[in-house]
């Protein structure tokens, strides 16, 4: 069953009528089929249509869907041969921070790669364990151990991120928190083997830069990716969250503002009403993006990757 946003209303209605009038037709002796035609044709142009007019905090509450796919889903429909590794050495597990070796599945080729990313959870149990994809200190001191073992072993490193941000509680601070944060940027930015970040979902603040400071970063048509979610940044400006949109309007969080603005490599399209509607659709293009992006950055030396991200960040804002 589809969860409808709030500019979604019209939509909304026109399918509930669709689906009324499927039940009529059952039971039924005259023939409406031609008017659910209508009425579906009618339903899909003014989706389109809608989704291609989002404003930036529309795109916000479609990159927060709670049905959009997750780390999970990625790695049932792209990957194989998942191997997760866990924990950090130095405090524990953090299951807001997933990862490990994988393999990419056959029809993207079958390398094997370091996958890592968010996991915010499908449910409410799993949100809660996953803690809503907000990272603490333990998990992006897994993300360097993954990704120190993965230049060992000559993998190429993918990221999937999706987060509203680090986890901001006391725990973390006393643990390190932005130190932590500070040194995975840092094993992005030195690692000797290919890296591409894919920005799946939120793409939010130091906690995403931390895992998405890769040579390649790619960015899904309908997510965001800035310093500070719309609602933080209005709270901040205007003394309040209603100004969320203004907000969002104003920072540029949308994968085609960033793309003109050099943040992002490339953007990947979704299916017609965004990821949440057709995650296997999803899932089969952000797939041949990775897949194209390894090819394009195999070979190339340790320097020549390392010479690629300081070229990359070092332009943007120039």
């Amino acid at each position: 069953m589809i969860s409808y946003l709030e500019f979604e209303k019209p939509v909304a209605a026109l399918e509930a009528r669709i689906a009324e009038l499927r039940e009529t037709a059952r039971g039924g002796d005259i023939d409406i089929s031609s008017e659910i035609r209508r009425l579906e044709g009618k339903s899909a142009e003014l989706l389109a249509s809608t989704y291609k007019a989002l404003t930036p905090w529309q795109k916000t509450q479609v990159a927060r869907h709670p049905a959009r796919p997750h780390f999970k889903d990625y790695v049932d429909q792209i990957f194989s041969d998942f191997l997760p590794l866990g924990g950090d050495r130095r405090f524990g597990e953090d299951q807001a921070i997933v990862g490990g070796f994988a393999r990419l599945a056959p029809q993207y080729g079958g390398g094997r790669v370091m996958l890592i990313g968010h996991e915010k959870g499908n449910d409410t149990q799993s949100r809660i364990r996953h803690n809503f994809g907000m990272g603490k200190p333990e998990g992006y001191r897994k993300a360097i151990r993954l990704m120190e073992m993965a230049s060992r072993f000559g993998l190429p490193v993918v990221t999937l991120v999706d987060t509203s941000g680090a986890f901001p509680g006391v725990e973390a601070e006393e643990r390190g928190q932005a130190e932590a944060i500070a040194r995975s940027t840092e094993a992005c930015l030195a690692l000797g083997v290919p890296m591409v970040a894919t920005i799946v979902g939120e793409g939010g603040s130091g906690g995403a830069v931390a895992l998405a400071s890769a040579e390649r970063v790619l960015m899904f048509e309908h997510a965001i990716y800035s310093v500070i979610s719309p609602e933080g940044c209005a709270s901040i400006l205007w003394r309040t969250a209603e100004k969320a949109a203004d907000a969002a309007e104003a920072m540029k969080v949308t994968a085609q503002d960033l793309l003109t603005l050099g943040v992002i490599d490339r953007i990947v399209r979704e299916p017609v009403g965004g990821a949440h509607r057709d995650p296997a659709t999803a899932c089969a293009s952000l797939g041949k993006a990775i897949a194209e992006e390894l090819a394009a950055l195999s070979g190339k030396s340790a320097d020549e990757l390392r010479n690629l991200r300081a070229e990359r960040f070092l332009k943007i804002g120039a």
